[in-house]
């Protein structure tokens, strides 16, 4: 049984849907054929329509200043929207239920947003109420656009299936709940032989209260429904070929990476690949369970990649190259500090107590340098800290992370990517402990330059891989 999840993108408009119903109906053929091990699925897992969840945070950001109009004017837009892309469903009856259920759900938001105008203020609690409708509609647009072409599909509503603890918009989930809830709400539909079709990024507390994974749980939920129902694959289906080996939007002559393991997939997620989320791995991890990147465009065409826990040795030191921007140099000094223990510990303890988290860490007897992408807490943090050390920032910075399983087993392979950094001034350099990564800050205007000197280096024509 496969979990096939689908991104924003690949469910933006009717043209989208078709291909999602044609890649299910493939899948659905392979999974009743005699010889299946696994007559079971597949699942599918949604996101919203391609720039709902931003339109919605909008929608609440202009609720919570007082600008009802506003607020209302967008959810009607946005109505039409689903409206429209609900033209993909072909039996007539299906249609008219689902549109019914999306005029009734934007009618509910309508009044949230008259109520919170007034009080000109949205809650974390209201703002997951708010942004999950998304997920919501396009389930439902989704189980109903399959049903009308013969493939027999339930709608799943995700708020019965996942249960989660109380941190409204960056909810976890609560497992022996969550697997009690799945079975279920979703198993029924799998031992009826039909389709679940359920949102990705939505659950629901133990009293029913709405809440969200946070963005890009949409692929957590794939990989939750997964492993808590013994899923043998899971499949991300989005708009690119696969996780390439740089990023597209900068480097030209990127390629798609056949198979990595967990551990480099989630080092390149954390450090900017944007294929995948890097919570995803963290139940397939636990489960075992591959993962394999498709693009919903091109679904003959795409080979993908594949994520396992251990991958084929043999193909170079370099998996890939993730890349960030938008990064802050934090420099902490004290040479009051010199040997004195507790030093470190009251520097992460300042970060933790503030909910910032840290990216690359470099250490001296005396200072202490790290990289953050969230400043909403800095000018705090650095109070917090002016109390034992010097602090100074450094904005407009990038990470460089260079990622590859077999990175310790080549002692040349630094010498190499400081060669191919000749003239680019490296702020930071750190290596993890498992030596599976190496992350370069660099200013941001270096980006480009350093990341196509390092791709064509490692990944050029002629390179041994």
């Amino acid at each position: 049984m496969i979990v096939a999840k689908f991104g924003g993108t690949s469910v933006a408009d009717r043209a989208a849907i078709e291909r999602l119903v044609s890649i299910i109906r493939a899948a659905r053929q392979v999974a009743i054929q005699p010889e299946a091990p696994d007559w079971r699925g597949p699942i599918v897992v949604v996101s919203a329509l391609g720039g709902a969840t931003d339109r919605l945070l909008g929608v609440a950001a202009e609720a919570g200043a007082g600008d009802i109009d506003g607020a209302r004017d967008h959810l009607k837009a946005l109505c039409a929207r689903h409206l429209e892309v609900a033209g993909v469903i072909t039996n007539d009856a299906e249609r008219a239920a689902v549109e019914s259920f999306i005029t009734q759900e934007f009618d509910a938001l309508d009044r949230v947003v008259g109520a919170l105008g007034v009080l000109r203020e949205v809650s974390p609690r209201w703002l997951d109420t708010i942004v999950a409708i998304g997920e919501i509609l396009s389930s439902r647009v989704v189980a109903a656009a399959l049903s009308s072409r013969g493939l027999a599909a339930s709608w799943v509503d995700a708020r019965k299936a996942v249960v989660t603890n109380g941190d409204h918009t960056s909810a976890a989930p609560l497992w022996p709940e969550t697997t009690a809830a799945l079975q279920k709400t979703v198993d029924p539909v799998l031992i009826a032989r039909r389709i679940p079709v359920i949102g990705g990024f939505v659950g629901a507390t133990k009293d029913g209260v709405t809440t969200t994974l946070g963005r890009g749980g949409s692929d957590y939920s794939a990989a939750i429904i997964g492993a808590a129902l013994g899923a043998n694959e899971i499949q991300i289906w989005t708009d690119v070929d696969g996780m390439l080996t740089a990023d597209p939007r900068i480097i030209r002559d990127v390629h798609v990476v056949p198979h990595l393991s967990f551990s480099e997939a989630s080092e390149l997620a954390y450090f900017g690949a944007k294929v995948l989320h890097p919570a995803t791995i963290q139940p397939a991890v636990a489960a075992n369970i591959p993962v394999r990147i498709l693009n919903s465009r091109r679904p003959e065409d795409s080979r993908g990649t594949l994520v396992t826990r251990e991958r084929p040795s043999g193909h170079g030191p370099l998996t890939a190259v993730a890349s960030k921007t938008g990064v802050t140099v934090v420099d902490i000094q004290s040479t009051r500090m010199l040997m004195a223990h507790g030093f470190l510990r009251r520097i992460f303890e300042v970060f933790e107590q503030h909910k910032t988290s840290v990216d690359v860490v470099t250490t001296s007897e005396v200072s202490v340098s790290v990289t953050i992408d969230d400043t909403r807490r800095l000018p705090e943090i650095m109070a917090a800290l002016e109390g034992v050390a010097d602090v100074t920032r450094e904005d407009g910075m990038a990470i460089i992370c260079g990622v590859g399983d077999d990175l310790k087993t080549d002692p040349t392979f630094v010498a190499h990517l400081l060669k191919a950094l000749d003239g680019v001034p490296v702020r930071m350099l750190s290596q993890a402990a498992a030596r599976r990564n190496i992350t370069l800050v660099i200013a941001e205007r270096d980006l480009e330059t350093a990341l196509a000197r390092v791709h064509d280096r490692f990944f050029g024509e002629g390179v041994r891989q």
